[in-house]
């Protein structure tokens, strides 16, 4: 859950501002709805913020130029802090239009079922001193209220990755990213948005060429660049020409935002490398990059 969400304010209350400025809310203390101004095109959205007595921003209204779909992102990241709602009765007075999008702080308010069939108001959302009715069911609401939130990526590489020699811990190269939601690719090194229990899964695409007599490699990773305990697994190749073999590598592991990734392998085989296989045909067949690493949060 996100403590605080920034957005750029064009008019305070019915004051327009000269210039518009960035301001913080607190996201347990605000609701959001979809607005226009006539006098600001870039305005999309409302912010009506209730903050503690003693604070001087309480009970003001925020035109802001993000809308409200990039304001519930960024209010939920890490875990569910706004809900969204459909809107068309507030205190039983009808909106028109009706079915505005709102969105209520999940800690601070309570559901109740209520079913108007003339008005289509499935449940009332009760928040301060108003009850706003809305269309979404009183489940629907509990359920999206206690969503976690998923965080994902896959990255891979498509270049060659040659040994660097019989005593070297050869870090493994990533140069792409074909997904990514709470993780981000810097350096060969992936780096942690947000705190959870994650499991890990990275291949390597094994490929032996020239003469040895130990075909094994040896694969680890770290975390802040220390060597995470028990996590190196050991893979065999045979001592034919171009031989393949997939090394994979799983974990699950409590990572803290602002960490990051590393993976290593070693062989005493020179000639061993990472492979990346370009697309074939007849049949058509995708190319296979020479590492493939995805990640998702458990917990």
């Amino acid at each position: 859950m996100a403590s605080q969400i920034q957005a750029t304010v064009y008019q305070i209350d019915g004051s327009p501002l000269v210039d518009p400025i960035q301001v913080s809310f607190l996201t347990s203390d605000l609701l959001i709805k979809e607005a226009t101004l006539p006098l600001f095109a870039s305005v999309n959205a409302a912010i009506f913020y209730y903050p503690v007595t003693s604070n001087k921003l309480q009970a003001q209204v925020f035109y802001v130029s993000e809308t409200l779909t990039d304001l519930l992102t960024a209010a939920n990241v890490g875990s569910t802090s706004q809900v969204q709602a459909t809107v068309i009765e507030i205190n039983s007075d009808p909106q028109v239009p009706a079915g505005v999008q709102y969105t209520f702080p999940v800690h601070n308010i309570a559901i109740f079922e209520y079913i108007d069939a003339i008005t289509g108001a499935n449940s009332n959302i009760q928040y301060k001193n108003k009850t706003y009715s809305v269309t979404e069911t009183e489940s629907d609401l509990v359920t999206a209220a206690n969503l976690p939130i998923l965080y994902s990526a896959t990255f891979f590489d498509t270049t060659l990755q040659t040994n660097g020699g019989a005593t070297t811990a050869n870090q493994v190269l990533i140069n792409s990213t074909q997904a990514a939601n709470g993780f981000t690719l810097t350096s060969n090194r992936i780096n942690v948005t947000n705190a959870g229990t994650y499991f890990l899964s990275l291949g390597l695409q094994l490929s032996f060429t020239g003469g040895a007599s130990n075909y094994n490699v040896t694969i680890w990773y770290t975390v802040n660049d220390v060597i995470v305990p028990n996590s190196a697994f050991t893979f065999t190749t045979t001592g034919a020409q171009n031989d393949q073999t997939l090394a994979t590598l799983t974990d699950t592991i409590a990572l803290t935002a602002g960490q990051y990734l590393k993976f290593y392998w070693w062989s005493q085989a020179t000639g061993m490398r990472l492979l990346p296989t370009a697309a074939g045909s007849n049949p058509t067949r995708p190319a296979s990059p020479s590492v493939n690493f995805s990640i998702f949060n458990v917990g």
